[in-house]
């Protein structure tokens, strides 16, 4: 074996079999080294063009001689066309000879092809990195291909067709561009300052037109919103006093005109308010009473909720004092109505700090804080007269049943002032209630409670 310079490789054996001498070669290893001799010139002919590149370091190719008959395992010959039977050997190494020859000559033609185009490959790649320092990353994702070209030509043919459309892209973009700064700048510079000016004030007014324009469009759109719920709230209240006017064919000279009796302790008589409370974050509850049980004139009303059956609740219960409670929260009232005189009770709270007030007959007897305090009254519940509720609307206890009468019970949204209270309970007012009005058809009486014709309030004031 060689090295490709006709020096023998030092570290390989000579042939098995024979001396190492040219004179003891069969024509077998003959026809062998021959082969090897034109495939080292064909390997020598893939090298790199013109030069350009050397083998890498380290490589070379090894020749063996190798007996005739294991040549088919080892080397596979191309098969020999016979004509006329059987040739000699001198013939038919002759034959195999001619047809490498031919072989390589082909193989020759073809890297030739090949070197050309890796030239002209080479010539457009300087080009492209000329005009573009990027072509690399376009072409090779960052890899050198200069130093290591594609095995496959198609493929970087594909790669610069897509770079050189790109780039023309990119020139057309630049071309039209120029077209536009040339245009421009044949104008002065002074007409183009102005230019520049007058276009950045008129843009800076249709901003500001555009934005009072907003601002106009908002506040309308709020003011009629605000209008309109106030509208649909007075609609709203005027329908529901018209529907109740409409709806009381009652027996007494005004809607608001009776009273409700619940003359047993029992846990079954009861009134019951149809209207329900929205949130509220203050109130104010007043009402004329008589009663004269003892001990504890029990439970005047009591507001139940889901979740909470003493939501609002006010109870006299066994010797206890009057209590007032707020979400389960309780405040004890400094009020004394157990002597069978009708009186006038007010209470006010608020959820701010839980402020709470008792006013009798006109007269604010006490104040207190912290009573459950930033705890809106939640909506939806049940509103009983006479009964405490363990259950909304349910399971009444007789021993906390309220006994005697009651009327004008009604609630406002609000904290009422303390003349109002005043003026209300020395008749010199009539102001029923924004939330819950003490109407005849909003209140039904069950077990037994009945509704009276109630004494006038000028009556009522002379009881006190």
């Amino acid at each position: 074996g060689t090295d490709g310079t006709g020096r023998r490789d030092p570290l390989l054996p000579p042939p098995l079999g024979r001396p190492a001498g040219p004179s003891s070669r069969s024509p077998a290893a003959m026809l062998l080294v021959a082969a090897g001799l034109l495939l080292a010139v064909a390997a020598g002919g893939r090298g790199s063009p013109a030069g350009e590149q050397e083998s890498p370091p380290g490589s070379r190719f090894v020749c063996t001689s190798l007996p005739l008959e294991a040549a088919g395992s080892g080397c596979p010959l191309p098969p020999v066309p016979m004509q006329g039977g059987a040739l000699p050997p001198e013939e038919e190494l002759k034959a195999t000879v001619l047809q490498l020859r031919e072989t390589v000559l082909q193989q020759k033609e073809t890297i030739g092809s090949q070197r050309d185009a890796i030239r002209e490959l080479t010539g457009k790649l300087s080009r492209c990195e000329g005009t573009d320092g990027k072509w690399k990353n376009e072409v090779g994702k960052g890899k050198d291909t200069m130093g290591d070209l594609p095995r496959d030509p198609a493929q970087v043919i594909d790669q610069l067709s897509r770079t050189m459309q790109t780039l023309k892209d990119r020139l057309e973009s630049l071309e039209h561009q120029l077209r536009a700064n040339v245009s421009y700048a044949a104008l002065p510079s002074d007409l183009r300052e102005m230019l520049q000016r007058r276009l950045g004030d008129l843009e800076r007014q249709l901003l500001s037109k555009v934005a009072e324009l907003e601002d106009e469009k908002s506040l309308l759109h709020n003011e009629t919103s605000a209008h309109r719920q106030k509208t649909e709230t007075a609609l709203n209240a005027l329908l529901e006093r018209v529907s109740e006017l409409e709806k009381g064919n009652s027996a007494f000279k005004s809607p608001d005109e009776f009273k409700v009796s619940l003359p047993l302790r029992t846990n079954y008589l009861y009134g019951k308010i149809k209207k329900t409370l929205p949130e509220l974050y203050a109130f104010t509850v007043c009402l004329w009473l008589r009663s004269s049980a003892s001990p504890g004139i029990g439970t005047p009303f009591s507001y139940a909720v889901p979740g909470q059956a003493n939501e609002i609740v006010l109870i006299e219960w066994g010797n206890n004092p009057i209590e007032l409670l707020i979400n389960d929260k309780v405040a004890q009232l400094p009020l004394f109505v157990s002597d069978g005189k009708w009186h006038h009770i007010c209470i006010t709270w608020t959820t701010r700090d839980g402020m709470w007030e008792a006013f009798q007959d006109g007269e604010k007897l006490g104040t207190g804080e912290n009573l459950a305090p930033w705890h809106p009254i939640k909506p939806g519940g049940v509103l009983i007269l006479g009964q405490e509720q363990d259950t909304v609307g349910g399971r009444f206890d007789a021993t906390q049943a309220f006994v005697g009468e009651m009327s004008q019970f009604n609630i406002w949204d609000r904290v009422l002032k303390a003349e109002d209270i005043m003026n209300i309970a020395n008749c010199s007012i009539n102001m029923p209630g924004n939330i819950i009005p003490w109407v005849d058809n909003n209140v039904d009486v069950f077990g037994g409670a009945t509704k009276w014709p109630v004494e006038t309030c000028e009556e009522r004031l002379l009881d006190l």
